[in-house]
């Protein structure tokens, strides 16, 4: 029961990321560049604390960081442009099936690709993102927070896969975290800046709570999780963050929505619970 308890506080944490950057950038509170870069201080001071607590060192290595750094920073940065014109819930369906089937399309290119069932998956679950965007374009601003998601996604696979050589996945996510501090500065420099302290203790929260402490939790529970369970649960994010969309942000809950949930996140459901082994393979860290 514990253990239920801690994956589904952890699924929590992750889907909160959608409606707290949702509601403090497109609330007016702050600019999507400054809540990305205090998000990802936060992130990286919490984490610190959380590897100094427990004795373990941060993996600065430069050279294999920086890619993970960059791809982080990519994450941060369209995942919270995104939001100036997405809503909670789609968003995190965007970013949750972009990763998914960009996972998927990797391990499609290793020895021994994909098997039938995997590649039917992958199938239904960007049939699903083409069946929630493609109908809906209404215009610019729609597509413009669209494809900063995707590229958010991209981002967050591109980490995923970068970092799954990592020996201590928590001590490389706070090297990472640190290393992406400069990065995001030199990438928003020169962009104008509007936070109110509503808006940094949101981004606050985002980035030592429910970034730093969510992954803490995460890669705590993850070794007492069996693969299979761990790929499916997250499965539960991007469905927390629709319904947390249309609590605390008042967000229309539409049959378009509904249904392209049930097809992308079905579609993934059948790619990652093929076999233990391809589960294993295949799935990757909750997204946020």
């Amino acid at each position: 029961m514990r253990l239920i308890l801690l994956t589904t506080l952890t699924m929590m944490a992750f889907a909160a990321n959608s409606v707290l950057n949702r509601m403090a950038v497109d609330g007016m509170h702050i600019d999507p560049g400054s809540f990305a870069l205090i998000r990802v201080v936060s992130g990286a001071v919490m984490l610190g604390m959380i590897l100094t607590v427990r004795g373990g060192p941060v993996q600065m290595q430069w050279r294999p960081r920086l890619i993970g750094a960059f791809s982080l920073s990519v994450y941060m940065v369209g995942f919270s442009l995104a939001y100036l014109t997405l809503d909670a819930g789609l968003g995190a369906l965007i970013l949750f099936g972009t990763v998914q089937i960009t996972m998927l399309g990797h391990a499609a290119r290793q020895p021994g690709g994909l098997r039938r069932q995997q590649l039917v998956g992958a199938a239904l679950a960007f049939g699903g993102l083409v069946y929630v965007l493609w109908p809906g374009l209404g215009g610019p601003p729609y597509l413009s927070g669209a494809m900063m998601m995707i590229a958010a996604g991209l981002g967050w696979a591109v980490y995923t896969i970068a970092g799954r050589s990592a020996t201590d996945a928590l001590g490389a996510t706070a090297a990472n975290f640190l290393i992406a501090v400069p990065l995001l500065t030199l990438l928003l420099v020169g962009g104008g800046t509007s936070v109110t302290l509503i808006g940094a203790g949101l981004a606050i929260v985002s980035g030592a709570v429910t970034s730093g402490l969510g992954y803490a939790l995460w890669y705590s529970i993850l070794p007492r999780l069996d693969t299979g369970v761990a790929a499916v649960v997250q499965l539960s994010v991007p469905v927390i963050a629709i319904i947390g969309g249309v609590l605390f942000l008042g967000e229309a809950l539409t049959l378009r929505l509904v249904l392209a949930s049930i097809v992308v996140l079905g579609g993934i459901a059948i790619a990652v619970t093929t076999s233990p082994v391809q589960a294993d393979r295949k799935a990757a860290p909750a997204q946020d």
